[in-house]
């Protein structure tokens, strides 16, 4: 079984027949989930306790997806990483993983008078 982790805690799972995903999302999102369309999504038990969401890949839209695994993404991220992420572009929480490349001037130089 794959899993993504965030520092070391894992926020999803995919199960060995690649079509279904797990999220770990608390228990109100797991029920609007399944409210919403129970065809796609189903409550993740492990042993009597309720885990998660497991995700029909094949009929759960792309977008919601995404939304489910940011969400379990962020539930297991450390607050500082989430405000990184959060941070726009430029500022000082950015990520520096993340910041905009140094452009090379436009008159062939590096930036600093140094040719190419």
């Amino acid at each position: 079984m794959a899993s993504f982790r965030v520092r070391g805690k894992i926020f999803a799972t995919v199960p060995p027949d690649d079509e279904h995903l797990h999220v770990f999302v608390d228990e109100a999102e797991v029920h609007a989930a399944v409210a919403e369309d129970p065809a796609a999504f189903e409550p993740l038990l492990w042993g009597q306790r309720l885990r998660g969401l497991r995700i029909r890949i094949a009929a759960a839209p792309a977008d919601r997806i995404a939304e489910l695994l940011e969400e379990s993404w962020r539930g297991k991220a450390p607050a500082r990483l989430a405000a990184e992420w959060d941070a726009p572009p430029g500022s000082a929480g950015w990520p520096r993983s993340m910041a905009p490349k140094r452009r090379h001037g436009q008159d062939g130089t590096l930036g600093h008078g140094q040719r190419r």
